[in-house]
């Protein structure tokens, strides 16, 4: 029996409380200290239960704690104060960069398939999702016009647990989101805000939730409509589940249904951010818009997509980029594609890198690399392997001048700094560390922290550390039916005084969570050195589906249950943002050893900087640019070299590990003054504050978006809106024009003022002759390439520097003229070159033309 209608039930707080509310439903929480201690306080144990939900806490609070607190002068004073400082920060209009001509609205869309906000929101699996919940809070303290879209999975990311030898199993508890920080987005006359999707042939109904991060809003949609198939509810259900039909339509959803979420909210964002490939189908549901709505041909429509579109690949790894079979695309978008006037084939090719070969997948980075004329990997190592990566999009290009960028990750540091360390900071560097976080001047008066009280305030998160890991090691081994010698064994693992080294991230097999005990037995004397102890605290997950990170998991498990180790080294189960938070603050190392060059940023070192925590990597990522061979925030594995023998590289490095371990890490750890104080240590984690904590802050990353990525793109989408999209339709006709005329287009008799040797800093004036073809001297730039030659006679490095035009020779070739000067000794080359060239063409390189000497 089924009732006849569901009611929502929730406490009826007295008016002197319902400020409560306006805190709970906005995620301001999960960065700001002060709100999360005020619900923590009431009742420290519930709102642990409730995995730091506030909706969940109020709602299960009982009338006589209710009541106790509506009488609490103190409580309600401090309540008060709260409710205060939220409306100050949502109110103000303070902001670094000014959108000209908006007001109140939304310029930019942020697309992700996760976020990870809070422990209350599980609707994350990784770095990826985190990533984007950072984003998101600095998009809000810095006031940025930002709206943020993404899924609501009714189970989120699956939960883990072990078997007794150490295999992940996976649960996936069904969240309510009536008791989570959300509201479902409603109309004038209260019914639910609604937007559909067309799979196959049905209509597939979304609503949508709303939650509030800070000043920021994030729309979430919702399948699991009772009026949608049961094949269809199931859409928004796990986060990366099903097949690879079912990433499609969840894909489909986010994509086209966020597009259509937009206008159905009367948002008008200028400019779309895709966060990795998932969302690509945003673009062209906008080109679909443009052409329906402005009479736009596709060619204009995906111009103006393009210019005002932002796309950042997250993954050197092949996997990692979805792609599908051209039959399952047929299925679902072959009308598709009619409507927006494309044959098929027209339409794969947007999706392959290779346009002409039918058999290859489709593409969801490439769909989004060729909607896009903003496009960045997430380090500086990573827009290299990017370029390298992606190169066949731009056949014709060297590697160096595939148009991706790169813009390094920050973190959201009020998120993720330990309360210890956040007062701490108040004391010597002032409230400024919070409101800028990226700012050089602010963090070097970390300098003037006392060394002691510094490292008290670490061992302090440690001995932390060590109580949350004996209480989580507790529950687990109740979840599991141990037996009284397992918790009595729980209670006593780790030494709240040892050096502490954690590893917690996703284990895929690239990451080699294993390294360390390549060799058992010099591991084991490691960490039974009774002078100068050592412990590992480990967490993670495995895909549900992949085997390999799963055994990995299983021997790190198996490992941690050895007699002589089982105090020493723990594995943490359902590895969360609580338990990275723990970790991140509470160890004095963080261990990272990826392949090279396969993790793209790696951003929970960052997070370890700022809590004053040592870095031990691979020169990979983030870490390539942060390390110093002086080791002055910490230490390297190996010296960035990329191996082919996997088995010879994972020797050499695990060697390398142990060696530095041994030689370095320890004996700073346990070299101690006359104040018991590891003075050098104390130097190194000062470092960090000074020089990394402003570098790799979301604060920088974002106004690195806005500056080189937003701002453009939103300055270039108003250009071509004036006048009815009359520039957007002129920019398409003179891509046709070019297009057509191109590959006639020639260049001959490349002279230069010297064949023989240059002496440095002697100038080359370089001419040739350019055939254009009919063209305008104006749709063309000429450039002198040049740079330094290695042993193969390839450029090393490269710069360009423009040719002038200088007299027309008949016969439509024209010549052009230049001057380079060589600005080191050595080998030394150039050659010319000339790419399509117009005002609104923010990237020459975009369109993949270009002619060579």
């Amino acid at each position: 029996m089924r009732p006849l209608k569901v009611y929502s039930v929730t406490p009826k707080l007295p008016d002197k409380l319902t400020p409560l509310w306006d805190l709970a439903y906005n995620f301001w929480f999960s960065w700001k200290h002060e709100i999360s201690e005020l619900f923590e306080r009431i009742d420290y144990q519930l709102w642990r239960k409730c995995r730091q939900n506030p909706v969940k806490f109020l709602n299960l609070l009982s009338q006589e704690v209710i009541e106790d607190l509506a009488e609490d002068v103190f409580f309600l004073d401090r309540l008060n104060q709260t409710r205060e400082s939220l409306e100050k920060y949502r109110t103000s209009t303070k902001t670094v960069f000014e959108f000209e001509g908006v007001k109140g609205e939304p310029v930019i869309a942020y697309f992700s398939a996760e976020y990870g906000i809070s422990l209350s929101l599980p609707i994350y699996s990784g770095g990826l999702g985190v990533l984007a919940g950072d984003h998101l809070k600095s998009a809000s303290d810095l006031n940025l016009p930002l709206v943020a879209i993404g899924l609501c999975y009714q189970k989120g990311y699956f939960r883990q647990y072990l078997t007794g030898d150490g295999w992940q199993q996976e649960r996936y508890p069904v969240n309510d989101f009536e008791e989570m920080p959300l509201s479902l987005v409603r109309n004038e006359q209260g019914e639910p805000v609604s937007v559909e999707v067309e799979l196959l042939d049905r209509t597939v109904r979304i609503n949508i939730w709303k939650a509030v991060i800070g000043r920021i809003s994030l729309y979430l949609l919702d399948t699991n409509l009772n009026e949608n198939m049961p094949q269809d509810r199931e859409i928004t259900a796990q986060l990366y589940g099903g097949d690879w039909e079912m990433r499609l339509k969840q894909e489909i959803v986010l994509g086209v249904g966020g597009i259509r979420a937009m206008h159905a909210l009367n948002l008008n964002p200028r400019v779309i951010h895709m966060n990795e490939g998932h969302s690509a189908f945003a673009g062209l549901e906008r080109i679909s818009i443009f052409m329906r709505e402005h009479s736009m041909s596709f060619e204009a429509a995906m111009e103006l997509v393009a210019s005002s579109s932002v796309f950042t690949t997250h993954t050197p790894v092949p996997a990692g980029n979805d792609r599908f079979a051209p039959e399952l695309m047929q299925k679902y978008f072959d009308s598709y594609a009619r409507e927006i006037g494309l044959a098929f084939k027209v339409f794969m090719a947007l999706g392959r890198e290779d346009p002409r070969d039918d058999q290859e997948l489709f593409c969801m980075t490439v769909l989004a690399l060729r909607l896009s004329r903003f496009n960045n990997g997430v380090s500086q190592l990573h827009g290299k392997v990017a370029r390298n990566m992606w190169k066949k999009v731009w056949p014709q290009y060297p590697v160096d001048d595939v148009p991706i960028a790169a813009i390094t990750n920050g973190i959201h540091i009020p998120t993720w700094i330990a309360p210890d360390m956040a007062y701490l900071f108040d004391r010597y560097l002032g409230s400024d560390w919070r409101e800028d976080p990226d700012c050089q001047r602010v963090w070097k008066q970390s300098q003037a922290i006392p060394d002691a009280e510094l490292w008290r305030t670490r061992e302090r998160l440690r001995e932390r550390l060590v109580d949350f890991v004996r209480t989580r090691l507790k529950e687990q081994t109740l979840a599991r039916g141990g037996r009284r010698y397992e918790l009595q064994l729980a209670d006593e693992v780790l030494d709240p005084g040892a050096l502490t080294i954690g590893f917690a991230r996703r284990f895929a097999t690239y990451k080699r969570a294993n390294l360390i005990l390549t060799d058992v037995k010099r591991i084991l004397e490691i960490m039974n050195n009774k002078k100068q102890p050592v412990q590992f605290i480990f967490a993670g997950k495995a895909h549900p589906k992949d085997v390999e990170g799963k055994k990995l998991i299983q021997e790190i498990v198996q490992f941690c249950r050895n007699e002589d180790c089982r105090h020493h080294f723990v594995f943490l189960e359902d590895y969360d943002m609580e338990i990275g938070g723990f970790m991140l603050q509470g160890c004095d190392v963080w261990l990272n050893n990826p392949r090279r060059p396969l993790e793209a940023c790696g951003t929970s070192g960052m997070k370890a900087v700022a809590n004053g925590v040592l870095n031990f990597s691979v020169l990979d990522g983030w870490w390539d640019e942060a390390y110093t061979p002086d080791n002055r925030y910490g230490w390297s594995i190996g010296e960035g070299e990329e191996y082919q023998d996997q088995e010879y590289q994972n020797l050499t490095e695990s060697h390398y590990l142990y060696n530095v371990l041994e030689k370095d890490v320890i004996p700073t750890f346990y070299n101690r003054s006359t104040g018991n104080l590891p003075m050098e240590w104390i130097r190194k984690m000062k470092d960090g504050l000074r020089d990394l904590a402003p570098m790799f802050s979301s604060h920088r990353m974002v106004e690195d978006y806005s500056r080189t990525a937003y701002l453009p793109a939103y300055q270039n989408f108003v250009k071509l809106e004036k006048n009815g999209f009359e520039q957007a339709k002129n920019l398409a006709s003179w891509r046709m024009d070019l297009m057509t005329k191109w590959s006639d287009v020639k260049i001959r008799n490349v002279r230069a003022s010297t064949e023989d040797s240059l002496h440095s800093g002697e100038e080359l004036v370089v001419t040739a002759e350019v055939f254009i073809n009919g063209l305008s001297p104006q749709d063309i730039l000429v450039e002198i390439y040049s740079g330094g030659v290695d042993m193969h006679g390839d450029f090393a490095n490269r710069k360009t520097v423009q040719m002038e035009q200088a007299d027309s020779t008949g016969d439509g070739w024209m010549a052009f003229q230049g001057r380079v000067v060589p600005d080191t000794t050595g080998r030394f080359g150039y050659t010319v070159r000339i790419l399509p060239h117009h005002p609104l063409l923010l990237d020459p390189h975009c369109l993949g033309l270009i002619h060579w000497a």
